[in-house]
């Protein structure tokens, strides 16, 4: 278990940032052999769907659906930051909604939604997990809210969107929601 009070050596954390700021150009780049030689095994958790994408297989299908959704996915990088076992990574992710998102169709709408990620990192300097954090609503905001709601043509596609995003939680992932609470005190 990390020292959560012991940040590592600078030599360190410009090792965690390097590997981290790689991982990023390559998934814009869509070189996934690339952003997979990140982390030797592959392990994505998305909070706000409370999915887990585990191992290279699982993870490639992730990067499949999702460059399906936004195949121009992009991203602005707001702020990095390092911890005792992770640099945490604040952006906006950019990208027009052209096909579909789990059960959410395509709306042709683009989207910019805020976001941290943390790049998580075990005693032997491993990324071992992208542990991801938004806000679902702003982003079905934005891809809803892209239709003129006024043409009652597009009420079916906003419909269905509204109900893909329902689905998309679908069953928690067990590894996410029964997490034992650590029990901080004061140093």
């Amino acid at each position: 278990m990390t020292d959560r009070f012991a940040i590592p050596p600078a030599d360190v954390l410009r090792a965690r940032e390097k590997l981290v700021l790689d991982h990023f150009h390559d998934e814009v780049r869509q070189d996934w052999d690339d952003v997979l030689a990140t982390f030797p095994h592959p392990h994505y958790e998305i909070i706000p769907t409370l999915t887990v994408h585990d191992g290279d297989a699982d993870v490639r299908a992730y990067y499949r659906d999702t460059r399906v959704a936004f195949p121009d996915q992009d991203h602005d990088i707001i702020a990095l930051r390092h911890s005792a076992d992770a640099v945490i990574v604040e952006f906006w992710l950019l990208g027009t909604h052209l096909g579909p998102l789990g059960g959410i169709p395509a709306t042709g709408s683009r989207h910019r939604t805020r976001m941290t990620a943390y790049f998580v990192f075990d005693e032997n300097e491993t990324l071992v997990a992208e542990r991801i954090y938004f806000d679902t609503l702003s982003m079905l905001k934005q891809l809803i809210g892209g239709l003129n709601l006024r043409d009652p043509r597009n009420w079916p596609l906003a419909i269905r969107g509204v109900r893909g995003l329902l689905k998309l939680t679908g069953e928690p992932d067990p590894l996410l929601v029964n997490t034992p609470a650590v029990g901080l005190s004061p140093p």
